[in-house]
């Protein structure tokens, strides 16, 4: 992989605004921005090197659909730092087989080609936008005879189709849930746009939709279902809103109670609560110790790890991270969470270009991979501020829309890894 330096597009913040990315810059603590989306530099890849991150994306994405099952039935709520009877509506989703939609990978890519998986969020990623659609509008204008590692978009309208005609939906309906956030707790809309994105390929697929903060969700305590903000019921819901929060709340408890009579569908699925927790990392690794993708990773302490890496269960967007190098350095976030308990991962670093360090998010959708995010960062931890930069494979054309649906129709479908049987443990 290579960085290069690029003319940004005339105009570039107008366009990326009008294609759905609500906030092309970041601000700072005083009153500065830095681009959010930087069309300033662009990454090179090969083929070679984009078949080799679909594999691994592929291989990972196997390994963590089983050791969902490994989790739900060896381990406890009180173990994973979730609210109490959390595994029991865990289980009884994997038993339904609860379809899911999509995940993120972040990896660690380095210069001789070795991929590490530093965690899955596989409960409410975002950056879908700038995947699917701008670093795609990126590439069409500036350099439209290459190709880009990205079929988000089309897969997401696929897998929408998928849920439509396989009957794992109640009716053709969907409510589209979001965390609207308040005070220093909003986002700068980033829940709600990439809500919005979905529900836009929702559509495509040919679903009915509607979308509004989940907190306008209401509870009918004589029909015993969810109602919307129009107090009409909610059959099937995607919400941007992670697991472990929703039931610790009040209308969670109802979910964990079984309270409905007709249980709301709910995308992603309670499994996915299992692939959002960094409880995930020691449990691969203790499932696959010494695999080439991993890397080692302990509950509550580092045990004889010299550099690594201190992440709270439930933190996001870098919030609670603590680096520590044998050499005494130490590097840190702060953040709301850490309450839940603490894995420790080995440390690895980075590769850095032009004083960038890099991440590589990459993109699973209906069990198979589905392209890339590259983010930079000024650090070792990429927090808030870090820059989403687009890519272009250098020896791949630009195929044409036969080739397209020839591959989204040809990759691994039926074989995608199923989740476990249904697991019996109780707790």
């Amino acid at each position: 992989m290579w960085r290069h330096a690029f003319r940004p597009r005339k105009d570039w913040e107008r366009i990326v605004t009008e294609q759905g990315l609500i906030f092309a810059t970041t601000p700072k603590p005083d009153g500065s921005t830095v681009p959010y989306w930087n069309e300033s530099a662009w990454y090179e890849v090969t083929l070679d090197e984009v078949d080799a991150l679909e594999a691994a994306t592929e291989e990972l994405w196997a390994m963590c659909v089983d050791a969902v099952g490994h989790m739900a039935t060896t381990m406890t709520d009180e173990r994973l730092g979730l609210p109490e009877g959390t595994l029991r509506l865990v289980r009884a989703s994997i038993e339904r087989g609860d379809p899911a939609i999509y995940a993120r990978f972040d990896l660690a890519f380095g210069g001789d080609g070795t991929i590490k998986m530093l965690e899955i969020n596989g409960d409410t990623p975002t950056g879908l936008v700038e995947t699917g659609v701008v670093q795609w509008r990126w590439i069409d204008d500036v350099m439209s005879d290459v190709d880009q590692w990205n079929s988000v978009h089309d897969r997401l309208v696929a897998r929408w189709r998928e849920l439509r005609d396989s009957g794992a939906l109640d009716g053709d309906q969907v409510h589209f849930l979001y965390d609207l956030g308040e005070g220093e707790a909003y986002d700068g809309g980033e829940m709600e746009m990439t809500v919005h994105y979905l529900m836009d390929c929702a559509v495509q697929a040919g679903l009915k939709v509607m979308a509004h903060p989940i907190a306008h969700v209401g509870w009918n305590p004589d029909t015993r279902d969810f109602r919307d903000a129009n107090d009409q019921p909610i059959r099937n819901a995607f919400k941007l809103y992670p697991w472990e929060e929703m039931l610790g709340e009040e209308f969670g408890r109802l979910l964990i109670d079984g309270a409905e009579p007709r249980p709301v569908h709910w995308f992603e699925p309670a499994w996915k609560v299992l692939l959002s927790t960094k409880a995930i990392l020691p449990v691969l690794w203790e499932r696959h110790p010494g695999h080439r993708l991993l890397l080692p990773a302990y509950f509550d302490e580092p045990r004889d790890l010299t550099d690594w890496v201190a992440k709270p269960l439930h933190g996001r967007e870098g919030d609670g991270v603590r680096i520590h190098l044998a050499d005494g350095t130490e590097v840190s976030m702060p953040g709301v969470y850490g309450d839940e308990g603490y894995v420790y991962q080995q440390y690895a670093p980075l590769p850095v270009y032009g004083g960038n360090y890099v991440v590589l998010g990459s993109w699973v959708v209906g069990g198979e991979a589905a392209g890339m995010l590259v983010r930079e960062s000024d650090g070792m931890i990429t927090d808030y501020f870090s820059r989403v930069v687009p890519h272009a494979i250098s020896d791949g054309l630009s195929p044409d829309d036969a080739t397209v649906q020839e591959w989204l129709a040809g990759r691994v479908s039926a074989q995608a890894p199923q989740l476990p049987a249904a697991p019996t443990a109780s707790s």
